[in-house]
């Protein structure tokens, strides 16, 4: 199959090494610099090369507030049976943007990235497969999932988003405020060390990701359900009330 590959970021460029191994791969990008990591793969920096290469897939490697602007300034140079593939972390309005065109779609979500994953050993790591996606799109990411050994999840856009809103955007959410509370001083404390780790991780990760997963149409619910939690806690303690704590630890050990 001929792949369109949009963006040569970390991601795209490993997209890239991979397929290319069993397809005709394409990246496309407007930074000459990122196209430096791009081997093996013909390089598109003009729009109009896209429609000579006729692909049968794009998948776009661009942020979630750039996916649609990006399939928008290519859509006219793609054959009309073209797959159209994003891999967002989160969906929010994709599914009404793909009825929108008319073209084929297949909707991802890799959950892993250059930052908490080695990316020579995905075996164990999650992906999702979104149910509303074209058949074909689906059987072919199905394989090419499954064959990196990673545990697969099928999804509505809806339900993607939900489950995303409670497994990324509260851990996110709780890293952020934790670093927030950071002083410039050393700190004994081995969870302190545990949770700093995590944060420096999370803070690595491009701007564009982590506002992606806090604006998850389902984020502010998830988090003023944390909020209300703490809120619960920070009572217990002005009160002194201990049994009330011990309580309080009873249900989470329950819970995890």
């Amino acid at each position: 199959m001929k792949i369109l590959i949009l963006g040569a970021g970390r991601m795209g460029a490993w997209f890239a090494h991979v397929l290319k191994n069993d397809h005709e791969v394409a990246v496309f990008d407007t930074d000459p610099k990122k196209m430096e990591l791009i081997y093996g793969c013909q390089r598109l920096s003009q729009l109009e090369a896209i429609e000579s290469l006729a692909p049968g897939l794009v998948l776009s490697a661009v942020p979630l507030g750039l996916t649609t602007k990006v399939f928008d300034s290519i859509l006219s140079y793609l054959p009309k049976d073209c797959i159209l593939s994003d891999m967002a972390s989160v969906k929010n309005d994709l599914k009404d943007y793909y009825q929108s065109i008319g073209f084929r779609f297949v909707s991802t979500h890799p959950m892993f990235g250059p930052t908490f994953s080695d990316l020579n050993d995905l075996s164990g790591q999650n992906a999702v497969l979104i149910t509303e996606s074209d058949r074909e799109g689906l059987s072919f990411f199905r394989k090419f999932y499954s064959d990196l050994n990673l545990n697969l999840f099928e999804y509505s856009f809806e339900k993607h988003d939900q489950a995303m809103a409670y497994c990324l955007t509260t851990p996110f959410a709780s890293t952020l405020i934790f670093s927030a509370s950071l002083k410039p001083q050393k700190t004994p404390g081995s969870t302190f060390k545990k949770h700093l780790e995590i944060a420096k991780g999370l803070l690595s990760q491009d701007d564009a990701l982590i506002t992606e997963v806090l604006f998850n149409q389902f984020a502010v619910q998830q988090m003023e359900q944390v909020q209300l939690k703490l809120l619960d806690l920070i009572k217990m303690i002005k009160a002194n009330d201990r049994e009330g704590v011990v309580e309080f630890l009873s249900d989470l050990r329950g819970k995890v």
